[in-house]
């Protein structure tokens, strides 16, 4: 989902090492208990009144949008060296919030547990870089983000020869669970040995499990891949695997913000709220500034994912 990197998020280093300390939800990191709008150099824009009379009836009277996001998962969503949270899903949370009229709560949930969690009334959407694919819509409905692909890392030198997709039949590629790159390896159509996948808790494991050889490759939204090519030991540890037909990455798929099904009016005010910032830029603001750009989408669209697979 993006070209180059700048240093505006912090390293997978401090990631990692924020990992341990960042807060598990709660509305603004070290700011927690003040309403989490933008904030220094963060993109704003202007409330909109019209677009709060939209939201469901619960959300106008508690005053707040609870958001489910997996973090760290960079440039997509990490901490900084003060707990706020930042990448494209936080800072376009707030930016939703901010144009509702709304308080926004962003609350750390892994990955493979935010669609339970969210049947549960844990929170209200999901902004986690979530592929919409026709498997996930019989169960959310997705306001449609991004559109990407996904990427192929390897060790430096790229000893294992792989250039593409095809060439990980029989080798070892590690995943964060539940993320479709597990699906889309396994379909991989292989002459002989099939792509064996490794499917890991986080998408830490996953690196780390290449960087110890464990794996052959690793595999994720290019968007995250091209972060991580970019930015562990200055551009060193890991080369990437590009498709030279596509460059936003394998397979595109579009990805998006999670709504219950069920809650049609939630549904409806997401698509019209991001469909202005589309039309106000900031949007398209929040992408460059994280490097996004390339993954862009020029209309706020529902369910994408299931009309194009």
């Amino acid at each position: 989902m993006r070209k180059h990197v700048s240093r505006t998020l912090i390293g997978v280093a401090a990631v990692s090492a924020l990992l341990l300390t960042g807060c598990s939800g709660g509305g603004g990191g070290a700011d927690s208990g003040k309403p989490n709008l933008p904030k220094g150099d963060e993109v704003s824009t202007k409330v909109d009144p019209s677009l709060k009379k939209l939201l469901p009836e619960d959300i106008q009277k508690k005053g707040s949008i609870d958001i489910a996001v997996d973090i760290p998962f960079p440039p997509l969503s990490a901490y900084d060296a003060n707990n706020r949270e930042i990448g494209f899903d936080p800072e376009l949370g707030r930016l939703l919030g901010q144009k509702l009229g709304v308080d926004v709560v962003l609350s750390k949930q892994a990955f493979d547990s935010v669609i339970p969690s969210m049947q549960a009334k844990k929170h209200d959407i999901i902004m986690s870089g979530m592929n919409d694919t026709p498997e996930r819509e019989q169960t959310i409905t997705y306001v449609d983000y991004t559109h990407g692909g996904f990427a192929i890392l390897v060790k430096p030198g790229n000893p294992k020869k792989i250039t593409g997709q095809s060439a990980l039949c029989g080798k070892t590629v590690s995943v964060q669970k539940s993320t479709i790159q597990g699906e889309l390896l396994r379909a991989t159509k292989c002459s002989g040995a099939p792509v064996t996948v490794m499917e890991l808790p986080t998408d830490l494991d996953a690196l780390t499990a290449l960087r110890a050889g464990k794996s052959d490759a690793y595999s994720a939204d290019a968007v995250v891949a091209d972060y991580v090519a970019a930015t562990t030991d200055d551009g060193k540890a890991y080369e990437i695997v590009r498709d030279p037909e596509n460059p936003a990455g394998f397979n595109p798929v579009y990805s998006g913000i999670g709504v219950l099904k069920s809650n049609t009016q939630l549904v409806d005010a997401m698509q019209k709220t991001l469909q202005a910032l589309i039309d106000d830029g900031s949007y398209q603001k929040v992408l460059e500034r994280n490097h996004m750009e390339a993954y862009s989408v020029k209309t706020a669209e529902v369910n994408q994912g299931g009309k194009t697979q």
